[in-house]
């Protein structure tokens, strides 16, 4: 097929080849499909545990039971598939969830991505499309799976393995570095809860990640209260800080309060409170979005309380609501305080278009 051709059939099958559409749409959207699923069942669990009524557990049970399909169908979503591929995708995005072991997501990311075009490419060219679409979608997608799955999931488990043993041995940098990396990552318009769903980050590295992602939010939250009052304070601190995104590209020093700050938390959390986000770990990468980040940290606790380990104390609950809360509100308006005393944060620069 010549080359102008293939690229107009891409074109005409919506079918995008870019950075954009396959790392952040399609990574943006597995992450809403896992909170819808994953996420959303740990927290229904949660309370059925707090409770004592079964009824939560069994609804956490079947909504945690759907995050592969859950995902799938979110990253088809993103991709605009047509509605036979769509559908499709629950098939796929289930297998390639169980290959993929620990590193399941990352391995659904994968798979989900190349059984979406792949479908999008058959939809509607036959005169039995009700066949085809669905056959070529699920097959290819379910045979891709099986195939490279299990390597992908490999990989980025032990990828993840690695991040976490680095911390353990080395809480100090490493929780500077997963903080302010991951907290970074989670302002961006990128989604920092799918990768640490995607590297199963949790235990101390976890924590790191956490207290970066808290930063971020509740440090841009206070920091713009002037600016932009309760709305903005809610909409940041449980919502998310990507909401700054088009103040920091005018005017990126903007981000430097948070950052700073990150790095001042991450070790904190390592070191002093030895913080361990045990829950899922998306939780690692949700900060105080829904309040998912804290509530990741307690869902561990009970977890861990099953095999034995000691309730959590003052001191861990200490730990977690300065971690989370006091300190990025404290560290990120005094490095912000600074920067407006000197001129190089003014009135406006983090106003909130409503």
């Amino acid at each position: 097929m010549p080359k102008g051709t293939f690229a107009a059939f891409l074109k005409r099958k919506d079918i995008e080849i870019t950075f954009q559409r396959y790392a952040i749409d399609a990574l943006s959207a597995m992450a809403q499909g896992l909170f819808a699923s994953l996420l959303i069942g740990t927290i229904l669990d949660t309370v059925g545990n707090l409770s004592g009524i079964g009824f939560f557990n069994e609804i956490g049970g079947f909504a945690k039971s759907v995050a592969g399909p859950a995902m799938a169908i979110a990253i088809g979503h993103a991709l605009r598939t047509p509605p036979l591929v769509l559908f499709s995708l629950a098939a796929v995005g289930y297998a390639a969830n169980a290959a993929g072991g620990a590193g399941g997501p990352l391995a659904v990311l994968v798979v989900a991505v190349v059984a979406s075009e792949l479908g999008k490419a058959v939809s509607k060219e036959t005169k039995v499309d009700i066949i085809v679409t669905p056959a070529v979608t699920v097959a290819g997608g379910c045979g891709l799976a099986l195939a490279v799955a299990p390597w992908v999931g490999a990989l980025a488990s032990s990828l993840g393995a690695f991040i976490m043993w680095a911390t353990e041995l080395q809480p100090f940098f490493m929780g500077i570095i997963v903080s302010v990396v991951i907290g970074i990552a989670l302002t961006l318009p990128i989604s920092s809860a799918a990768i640490c769903a995607a590297l199963s980050l949790t235990g101390l590295a976890g924590g790191a990640a956490l207290a970066g992602c808290c930063t971020q939010m509740v440090g841009f939250a206070v920091m713009s209260f002037r600016e932009n009052g309760v709305g903005g304070l809610l909409s940041q601190g449980l919502g998310t800080s990507m909401l700054q995104m088009g103040n920091i590209v005018k005017k990126p020093v903007i981000w430097l309060p948070t950052i700073l700050a990150s790095a001042i938390i991450g070790p904190i959390a390592t070191c002093i409170f030895q913080l361990q986000q045990n829950g899922p770990a998306i939780a690692s990468g949700m900060g105080t979005s829904g309040l998912v980040g804290p509530i990741g940290v307690y869902t561990g606790w009970i977890s861990d309380l099953a095999t034995g380990a000691a309730a959590p104390g003052v001191f861990e609950w200490l730990g977690l609501a300065l971690v989370c809360f006091v300190l990025p509100a404290l560290i990120t308006g005094a490095f912000s305080f600074a920067l407006r005393k000197v001129g190089i944060i003014k009135e406006g620069d983090l106003k909130l278009e409503v």
